[in-house]
């Protein structure tokens, strides 16, 4: 739990609440401006609104793994730029049909997040602003809005239930990482895995513009869904390689 009254962390959470707070306005104004250009329900607002503040409650308790850096950094203000973007995405989910127009600015905002995720990564290096925190912030936020645009496929009718496999594999490898705790040892860095990001969300985002249709979509999709498990298979067969044999037998 964060204290506002532990002086090694306030000048951090001070630097994210003027970061945060910002961002959640222009996510509110960004969702009114699409409810009134598309008309949305009220619920889009909402649902977006709610999205946003609970990607950034889920990861508030990680925060404390940015120190001892004390500002919260241009690179994670560009992550939170594409958790606005998931969120307003998100705010469609469970809405009817998606019109030619909100499918195509759909998938801009797909191609937005992926160059703004080339963004942060670069800045933190360049900046020396590069924490434990960051790392978690990128990941989480790939991870939801694989997931967001997955469900966004399956609503639409573009693929099966099956392609929500594509943003629930990495959940499913958190929980299975608490039975098998050698699962949770650090991984070393490969380029093959933000390619394996990177190729599904631009295959979901492409599944979801008006001009593909199954089976093509349904192909797409397969793909990509394919690529993305075989990276997954090989990281977890390299953790089984590099195993402790105390490792396998806690419970």
């Amino acid at each position: 739990m964060i204290h506002l009254t532990a002086s090694p962390l306030q000048p951090l959470v001070v630097s994210t609440l003027f970061s945060v707070v910002p961002a959640l306005l222009l996510v509110t104004g960004a969702a009114f401006v699409l409810a009134e250009t598309f008309a949305l329900p009220a619920g889009y607002i909402i649902q977006s609104i709610v999205v946003f503040a609970g990607l950034l409650l889920i990861l508030l308790p990680f925060l404390p793994q940015h120190q001892p850096l004390k500002r919260f950094g241009a690179a994670n203000n560009v992550t939170l730029s594409r958790a606005g973007i998931a969120a307003l995405v998100a705010g469609l989910l469970g809405h009817a049909g998606l019109t030619p127009g909100l499918a195509w600015l759909l998938a801009a905002f797909a191609g937005l997040a992926l160059i703004l995720d080339g963004i942060d990564g670069w800045l933190a290096r360049r900046n020396g602003l590069q924490s434990p925190f960051g790392a978690r912030f990128d990941m989480e936020v790939d991870a939801a809005f694989i997931l967001i645009l997955a469900a966004l496929v399956y609503q639409a009718d573009k693929a099966g239930i099956w392609v929500l496999l594509s943003g629930l594999l990495r959940y499913g490898f958190v929980v299975l990482g608490y039975a098998l705790p050698w699962l949770r040892r650090s991984l070393p860095p490969r380029r093959r895995r933000q390619t394996a990001c990177v190729i599904q969300t631009l295959a979901l985002a492409l599944c979801l513009i008006p001009p593909l249709i199954p089976p093509w979509t349904t192909l797409l999709a397969a793909a990509a869904l394919g690529f993305l498990t075989l990276s997954f298979l090989v990281d977890i067969f390299w953790l089984a390689r590099h195993s402790k044999p105390e490792e396998e037998t806690i419970a």
